[in-house]
């Protein structure tokens, strides 16, 4: 199942790099509300401004939260954003860290990576990097090299998520932080029950708040604060489960 739903994912995610996020794939809104990527965006807590500073083709209106705005990055640290996408937070977080800096986007997707490297190019950024990754698997990065990981509704994805955080507990400097944001439910599936296209969805894949934070535990993180709890999807029940967003940090 674990590779069924992975290749289910890069079909997903490599249609909305060429056409578009029309089946609303971990969008904050209903998928008939009309909304634009970038007013998508907003609806999570992007800041217009920021926004504009970077290549809009990088925002593709997916996403249930904001973590950038909880890292606190600072200029010459070195970020790294877990499925990176088109490069949103990437672009966003590289403003932070400045040239003597480094943000570097993981991706397994082929189309999104080719996109996220054409809007680097564009954009003119000679501190982002992007390379191809699974990240419950081996993020292609060294052990204790990196000061803080963002990641915005992605690791619900995984089909492991303890092994994904055990992967950023390992790119972790001491001390270092992960910020995410991401999506837990009232009742988990069983194996019979789950559907690949609502997993590709951030839905079936959902863990409980408890099973969540159990995954980064045993991941070896101990200070784990929850910074931010809200209903997704204005509160409705999908497919008879309450879903929420969470915005997450735990340091090293």
């Amino acid at each position: 199942m674990d590779s069924s739903i992975k290749d289910e994912i890069k079909k997903k995610y490599s249609k909305i790099v060429v056409s578009g996020n029309d089946d609303c794939c971990c969008m904050p809104g209903e998928c008939d509300s009309g909304d634009s990527p970038i007013d998508a965006t907003k609806l999570i807590g992007y800041d217009q401004k920021e926004l504009e500073s970077i290549p809009q083709e990088a925002i593709l209106g997916v996403g249930c939260g904001a973590p950038i705005n909880h890292t606190q990055l600072k200029e010459g640290e070195t970020v790294v954003d877990l499925g990176s996408g088109a490069g949103i937070d990437i672009f966003l977080a590289a403003r932070k860290v400045l040239d003597s800096g480094k943000a570097i986007g993981i991706d397994m997707t082929d189309d999104m990576l080719q996109k996220a490297r054409e809007n680097a190019k564009k954009g003119n950024y000679p501190n982002v990097e992007f390379k191809k990754g699974d990240i419950e698997e081996n993020i292609p990065l060294n052990d204790n090299s990196v000061d803080a990981v963002i990641s915005n509704c992605v690791i619900n994805l995984t089909t492991n998520k303890t092994n994904a955080f055990k992967e950023v507990f390992r790119i972790l400097k001491n001390n270092g932080r992960m910020v995410i944001s991401d999506l837990i439910t009232d009742q988990e599936l069983s194996v019979d029950q789950i559907n690949s296209d609502k997993w590709c969805e951030c839905i079936d894949g959902a863990l409980t708040k408890e099973n969540y934070l159990s995954c980064i535990r045993g991941a070896g993180f101990e200070k784990i604060d929850i910074l931010e709890q809200r209903a997704y999807m204005d509160g409705k029940k999908i497919n008879g489960r309450k879903i929420s967003s969470l915005v997450i940090k735990a340091i090293k």
